[in-house]
């Protein structure tokens, strides 16, 4: 059996196998979503097809809407070409209980899947008709926080993004450059209110969508492309919001073991691909139960009623310490400690990671001990009860196949949220002191040490994808394992940069610590496990 529209219709195949099908009208959904878009999403990967695409499947489940969501991918067009178009745009989805269970749902909510760039001349037309008809009620992304970045570490815009400026909105690529673009077409058809909301892991997400599309704006504006009336349009919230939110579910990358139960259940061509960019994805996404979703309810067009899917709508506030809840203290930090820890030591899963006994402390206390200090209850969601969860539920979950090194991918676009607010908290206490901290530092120096590409045993790994992966590199390259002496303040510019960590350790006295670690670290084979054990046992 294969994956596509015409394959529903076998509903003894779907039942024997306990996957569950849309009974929803799919050809009206496609039908209305043409007519009246209301949802695109912008960003193809994981976690749009397992988490957000699924709420909009409940709302056509329950009769809440009649319209699905427009899939535009922004980087790897490869995914539209081979995970979209054979499969008619449908996804398996399997969630992954902690005790083996799996839950199984084919969704078809996504009723169109688009290439985001001006190059591909019908895909971008399709979105320009979208974005130019008064229905459309949001845009939403999860194209990952280097997606919204414009500039380098060093402060410069980046090339692409200059040429963008120069050539203007009818040849744009960038991610952010494309949505100016089609706001310009918005607004050049009526005007129309649209919320524009991020959907990524990162904070402040709205704010950082919002201040790159003024800013491409802005450019274009100094350049004559577009007028200043364009501009007040995107910056009136009550035409143009940028909604806050607060995103959590883990959907690591496509695990064996689901994809050969799939086969042996009698699915065709369900197997994983790699594209050219390096997008390991497949026409199913395996993913853990637990789910979260706290957005800023402010939509001057309307939006779907995605609170009947489990969605929380609050205030900005609410929002705001949600995400710094997760973001900065009860998951994320905890995730990028295990990731680079994981690869020093050899793991290939965070779930075997928590069997460690060191590990696991150092989570703990990241959480327990540091983090939560700092955290604002939000209230919707009781911060003890998360962490506990994270600790003792999700991230012990063997059925999660999620590795240290897909986690420790762009960690130099995160260690500012996942330590530097944290630490930037304890600076503002009254009560707090920074210094006092002691295995957040410990998270950075082995970020540190992950990054001379050596494991605990001095094997060489490859290191995960990261923009500031070469500049890391060059700064670091005389440091020698073994060799304390080789270390000659090479860390010192990286641990001042404030783009990195959202402030200077330096100034905040916390790089003379993260050093010693990190000579700990560097001592020779073994001083990983030697190094966490001091601190832990």
């Amino acid at each position: 059996m294969k994956l596509i529209r015409e394959g529903l219709n076998d509903k003894e195949f779907w039942g024997e196998n306990e996957i569950k099908i849309p009974t929803y009208n799919i050809e009206t959904t496609l039908k209305n979503t043409k007519e009246t878009p209301k949802w695109i999403h912008f960003g193809g990967g994981n976690i749009f097809r397992g988490f957000i695409a699924r709420l909009q499947d409940e709302l056509l489940e329950k009769g809440l809407d009649n319209v699905g969501i427009i899939a535009a991918e922004t980087f790897d067009f490869d995914i539209i070409d081979k995970i979209y178009k054979p499969y008619d745009n449908l996804v398996l989805s399997v969630g992954l209980r902690a005790n083996g269970e799996t839950k199984k749902q084919v969704l078809a909510s996504i009723c169109e899947a688009v290439k985001a760039s001006t190059r591909e001349e019908n895909d971008f037309e399709r979105l320009k008709k979208a974005f130019q008809n008064p229905s459309l009620q949001m845009a939403s992304f999860t194209i990952t926080e280097k997606g919204y970045a414009l500039k380098d570490s060093k402060g410069n815009y980046f090339k692409a993004v200059l040429e963008d400026f120069e050539k203007g909105p009818t040849k744009a690529n960038h991610a952010m450059c494309i949505t100016a673009a089609l706001l310009l077409e918005r607004f050049n058809a009526g005007q129309y209110p649209v919320a524009i909301v991020s959907m990524d892991n990162c904070s402040h997400n709205g704010e950082k969508l919002k201040a790159s599309v003024l800013d491409v704006a802005d450019k274009w504006l100094e350049k004559g492309f577009v007028n200043q009336a364009f501009i007040d349009y995107i910056s009136n919230e009550s035409r143009v919001s940028f909604p806050w939110s607060m995103i959590d579910k883990i959907t690591p990358r496509p695990a064996k073991e689901i994809e050969e139960n799939l086969i042996n259940h009698g699915l065709e061509e369900i197997s994983p691909v790699i594209t050219k960019k390096g997008t390991f994805i497949a026409p199913f996404v395996n993913a853990e139960i637990p789910e979260y979703l706290v957005i800023e309810d402010n939509f001057p067009n309307g939006r779907p009623r995605l609170e009947e899917a489990g969605v929380y709508f609050s205030d900005r506030d609410t929002v705001n310490k949600s995400e710094t809840m997760k973001v900065t203290t009860c998951l994320n930090p905890l995730h990028t400690a295990l990731a680079v820890y994981g690869c020093l030591l050899g793991y290939d899963s965070i779930a075997k990671e928590m069997k460690d006994n060191e590990l696991k402390k150092l989570v703990e206390k990241i959480g327990y001990d540091e983090g939560i200090k700092v955290v604002v209850d939000p209230k919707i969601i009781n911060p003890r009860n998360f962490i506990d969860e994270v600790i003792n539920e999700r991230l012990p979950n063997p059925f999660i196949p999620d590795s240290p090194a897909r986690i420790a991918t762009d960690t130099s676009q995160k260690v500012a949220i996942r330590f530097g607010e944290t630490m930037k908290a304890y600076i503002k206490s009254p009560i707090l002191d920074v210094n006092a901290l002691q295995f957040i530092p410990l998270a950075i120096a082995g970020w540190f040490r992950y990054l001379l590409g050596a494991d605990d045993g001095l094997k060489p790994f490859k290191i995960s994808d990261d923009p500031m992966l070469s500049d890391l590199q060059e700064g670091l390259k005389e440091i020698k394992i073994g060799n304390k002496d080789s270390y000659k303040g090479q860390l010192k510019p990286f641990l001042a940069n404030k783009i990195i960590f959202g402030l200077d350790l330096v100034e905040a006295g916390l790089s003379e610590k993260i050093e010693l670690m990190f000579l700990e670290l560097i001592e020779g084979s073994g001083a990983v496990r030697k190094t966490l054990v001091k601190y832990l046992d």
